[in-house]
């Protein structure tokens, strides 16, 4: 077959399949060649560029920068979303973001832990619709739940509303997130309710998280289970720059080594990184030391996020 015959063909067959959207067996049909030749001439023609391909992006979607989010810091994921720069409208804007991961990301018989004390998952929780995903599954409330009247509340909804939206069984940590002394921490721990949610810690196939900054968010802090400013302090001492789930660490996300942790009633961060996917929904620029510390780390592999955070991700002098 001649040079020009061959371009002729390539482009009869282009435009069938692109244009007129014909299958290549209706091709193969139609023109009477097999249907292996109807296949290599359509790749030669992309290649070749007599057919040429884009993508248009609208505005708002920003699927570039996700992607050089996760190449950056080798995560699975990354989903930035267009919001105002302002704290209420980031986590409003990231729940909605999170409660459509969540509705296309789940699968029956899931363990699904989640986190307290979250704006961003509480928000999550107000656009999630009711869907069957979670169904033969499991919903672990992986921080203590147990406050200050009104802010308990929005603990144990998390856990409660996510399992009841998406047909899941719902498994509370009936105890404080934060307690007076270790020994404290070792009874709650060896009650046989809390034994039973501590064991799913290890067994987690999503964890939904946020990423706290040091000084602990209006919610947190009207919880009761914060540490002092006194203590808060100490941790800022030894380079604390964020948290997750009141696990702190330093700004190249190694975790803090302090008797403070002795006292947290939660899964751990070793533990939480075993589990196969840890979704952070957290934005803001108060909080991105914290999410970048994360993502060095290696704390979190999917991140809901805002534009403005994901620009200064990216923009970062220090390396992944």
């Amino acid at each position: 077959m001649s040079r020009s015959a061959e371009l002729r063909l390539m482009t009869k067959i282009a435009r069938l399949y692109y244009e007129q959207g014909l299958r290549q067996q209706a091709i193969t049909d139609r023109l009477s060649i097999h249907q292996s030749t109807i296949s290599r001439l359509l790749k030669r023609a992309r290649s070749e560029g007599v057919v040429r391909i884009s993508v248009a992006i609208p505005n708002g979607v920003f699927t570039e920068m996700e992607q050089a989010l996760e190449e950056r810091y080798g995560i699975q994921e990354a989903v930035v979303v267009d919001t105002l720069n302002h704290e209420e409208n980031i986590a409003r804007d990231l729940g909605t973001a999170a409660a459509f991961w969540i509705e296309t990301r789940l699968k029956p018989g899931m363990v699904i832990g989640i986190s307290s004390w979250s704006r961003s998952l509480i928000a999550m929780l107000d656009s999630l619709h009711q869907n069957d995903q979670g169904r033969d599954g499991t919903v672990v409330q992986i921080l203590g739940g147990v406050g200050n009247t009104g802010s308990q509340y929005h603990a144990n909804r998390l856990a409660h509303d996510l399992a009841s939206r998406i047909k899941a069984t719902p498994i509370l940590l009936q105890a404080p997130a934060v307690v007076a002394t270790a020994g404290a921490r070792d009874v709650l721990s060896r009650d046989p309710a809390v034994k039973v949610v501590s064991n799913l810690f290890k067994k987690l196939d999503v964890a939904l998280v946020g990423v706290g900054a040091v000084q602990p968010s209006s919610l947190l802090a009207s919880s009761g289970n914060v540490f002092s400013v006194a203590e808060l302090k100490k941790m800022q001492a030894l380079g604390a720059v964020g948290d997750i789930c009141l696990r702190f660490f330093d700004a190249q996300g190694a975790p803090i080594k302090s008797t403070l942790m002795d006292r947290v009633i939660g899964i751990d961060l070793p533990t939480l990184k075993k589990a196969k996917t840890v979704v952070g929904i957290a934005g803001g620029g108060r909080k991105l030391p914290a999410i970048h510390a994360a993502l060095l780390g290696g704390w979190i592999n999917v991140l809901i996020t805002d534009r403005h955070t994901a620009e200064q991700l990216l923009s970062h002098k220090d390396k992944a």
